[in-house]
C-alpha cells in the first residue's frame, strides 16, 4: 500500500465490478472516485488532478484509449492503468504507447491489480526522485555559468552565494583564463542588482591616456577628438555593477580617482567641474599579486584595502582536475549545438551528431597542466570539435599538439638522499599519508573512489587509514 493516500479515478461501465474494485481499493487506502463512461471520466479529469486512473479499454461512447490520451495530456505525471477483457494485449500495448504505465487482463484478482498499481506508483516515485536528483546535481555542479564539483569549486560556490547577497566591493584574484569575469557576472546576477546593468572594463586593454575618459566619461572639448559629451562606464553602471578587470595596471593618478569613487560615491567627467553622484557596486579583478605591488610602491595601499573588502580567489584548473570531465562535456554541448559556428555547416534546424571523447584523449586532458586554465581547455575542445569533421569521437590526434605527448608517470623522483642520511620509514609513511589525503580530498572523502585512484582495494585503504590513525 502506498505511504500516503492517493486519489484514484476508476472508469468501468460494469457497475458490479466497478463498485467491488472501488471498495477493495478504498480498503487499501486509496481515495476512489468512479465513472461509468469515458465522457464521465473526462468531466472528472477536467475538475481534479488525480494521481491514478484505472480505465477499461472497452467503454460505451468515448473508449479507454481516448481517456488515457486526455489524462496524460492534461496530467503528464498521472499513473494510468488499463483493463482489457479480450485476452489480447494488442489494445493494451497501444495504450501504453500512448502513455499508460501498465495493464491487467479480465478476469483479474484484486491482488494482481494492486501489485501492478503499486509497481507503477513506485516507478513514478523513482522517476520523480531521479529528476529531482539530476536537478540538484545540476544546481550543485553549476553556479551562474561556473562549473565544478571539486572541493575547491564547492567552497567557491558557497562563498559566491554569500558575496552576491551583499553590496560590498569585491576583489577577484586568479590566474589568466580562470574565469574572473564569469565569477563577477555570477556575483552580479545572484544579487539584488541583477535587474540593472553589468558593465565590464578591461583596464589593460585601453591606453592609459584614454582609460580615464573611458571610466569617467568626458565633456565636449575635453581633449582632442572629444567632439561631444559621453558617459563613462562608471555612469553606465549606475544602480548595477562595474567590473574592473586587470585593475593592477591602473596608473597611480587614476588609482587615486577610483579611491575617491569608492569612498565618496561621486566623480567628475574629464574636462567637467560638475560632480556626479553614482550608486554602483565595484567588482575588481587581477592576476597580479596586489599585496606585492603595494609593498613595491606600484599600487596604492589604501585602494588595495578598499577593493579587497571581500576577497575571492579562483583556483587554477590544475588544482581541480576532477572538474575537467564536467567542463569537457559542457564545451562539447556548446560547440555541437545546432547554432554553433564550429564544425561543418548544417541545414537549418538540423542537429549535430553527438560527440564524445576517447578515454586516451581524456587521459591527456586530465594529465596536462593547463597554464591557460579553463579558457585554454575551451579552446582545445573547440578545436577538437572542428577537427572531428563529422566523426563522433574526439581522439588524441584531434587535440592541440602540446596535449598529444604521452601521459607522464604521475610521480617523479623528487627525493634526494641527504649526506647525513634519513629516516626511510618516516619518509615513506609521510608520503603515503599525503597521497592518501590527496585522494580523499579529490573524492570528497569517498574511500572507494580514493582507493581506485591509488590502485588499492578499499579494504587495503581502510587498513592503511587505521594504521595511520586517521
Amino acid at each position: 500500500m502506498p505511504d500516503q493516500p492517493k486519489h484514484l479515478l476508476l472508469v468501468e461501465d460494469e457497475s458490479a465490478l466497478r463498485e467491488a474494485v472501488a471498495e477493495q481499493l478504498a480498503d487499501r487506502g486509496y481515495h476512489v472516485e468512479q465513472a461509468d463512461s469515458g465522457e464521465a471520466a473526462l468531466a472528472r479529469l477536467s475538475d481534479f488532478a488525480f494521481d491514478v486512473i484505472i480505465t477499461d479499454l472497452r467503454l460505451p461512447g468515448i473508449d479507454g484509449s481516448a481517456v488515457v490520451d486526455a489524462a496524460v495530456e492534461r496530467y503528464p505525471d498521472i499513473v494510468a492503468i488499463v483493463i482489457t477483457g479480450y485476452g489480447t494485449v494488442k489494445g493494451a500495448v497501444e495504450a501504453i504507447k500512448r502513455g499508460a504505465w501498465d495493464f491487467v487482463s479480465k478476469p483479474f484478482q484484486i491482488d494482481e491489480l494492486t501489485h501492478v498499481l503499486d509497481s507503477a506508483l513506485e516507478q513514478r516515485r523513482l522517476k520523480s526522485e531521479n529528476a529531482y536528483l539530476r536537478a540538484q546535481l545540476e544546481h550543485r555542479y553549476r553556479f551562474e555559468g561556473l562549473i565544478g564539483k571539486s572541493r575547491a569549486m564547492t567552497r567557491l560556490f558557497q562563498l559566491l552565494e554569500t558575496v552576491a547577497s551583499t553590496n560590498s566591493t569585491t576583489l577577484i584574484t586568479g590566474e589568466t583564463g580562470t574565469g574572473k569575469e564569469v565569477v563577477a557576472r555570477a556575483i552580479h546576477h545572484g544579487g539584488a542588482r541583477r535587474s540593472h546593468r553589468f558593465v565590464a572594463l578591461n583596464c589593460s586593454a585601453i591606453p592609459e591616456t584614454l582609460l580615464e575618459a573611458e571610466l569617467f566619461g568626458h565633456v565636449r572639448g575635453a581633449f582632442t577628438g572629444a567632439v561631444g559629451t559621453r558617459q563613462g562606464r562608471l555612469e553606465q553602471a549606475h544602480k548595477g555593477t562595474l567590473f574592473l578587470d586587470e585593475v593592477g595596471t591602473m596608473s597611480t593618478a587614476l588609482q587615486m580617482k577610483l579611491l575617491r569613487v569608492l569612498q565618496e560615491r561621486e566623480f567628475e567627467r574629464v574636462g567637467d567641474s560638475h560632480t556626479t553622484k553614482v550608486d554602483v557596486r565595484v567588482v575588481a579583478a587581477t592576476n597580479s599579486d596586489l599585496g606585492r605591488m603595494v609593498a613595491e610602491g606600484q599600487f596604492r595601499e589604501d585602494l588595495f584595502y578598499r577593493l579587497n573588502v571581500i576577497p575571492v580567489q579562483i583556483p587554477p584548473l590544475r588544482d581541480r582536475k576532477e572538474d575537467i570531465p564536467l567542463l569537457v562535456q559542457h564545451f562539447l554541448e556548446k560547440y555541437t549545438a545546432p547554432d554553433s559556428a564550429v564544425g561543418p555547416a548544417l541545414k537549418s534546424g538540423a542537429a549535430r551528431a553527438p560527440v564524445t571523447v576517447s578515454q586516451e584523449a581524456m587521459r591527456r586532458l586530465m594529465s596536462y597542466h593547463w597554464p591557460g586554465n579553463v579558457r585554454q581547455l575551451e579552446n582545445a575542445i573547440e578545436r577538437a570539435v572542428a577537427f572531428t569533421v563529422g566523426r563522433g569521437l574526439i581522439d588524441v590526434e584531434d587535440l592541440p599538439t602540446e596535449l598529444q605527448a604521452p601521459v607522464a608517470p604521475p610521480i617523479g623522483s623528487a627525493v634526494s638522499l641527504p649526506e647525513a642520511g634519513l629516516d626511510l620509514i618516516a619518509l615513506v609513511t609521510s608520503i603515503e599519508r599525503e597521497l592518501i589525503q590527496q585522494s580523499l580530498d579529490r573524492t570528497n572523502g569517498n574511500k572507494g573512489r580514493a582507493a581506485r585512484l591509488l590502485n588499492l582495494k578499499r579494504t587495503t585503504l581502510v587498513e592503511k587509514l587505521k594504521r595511520l590513525h586517521r
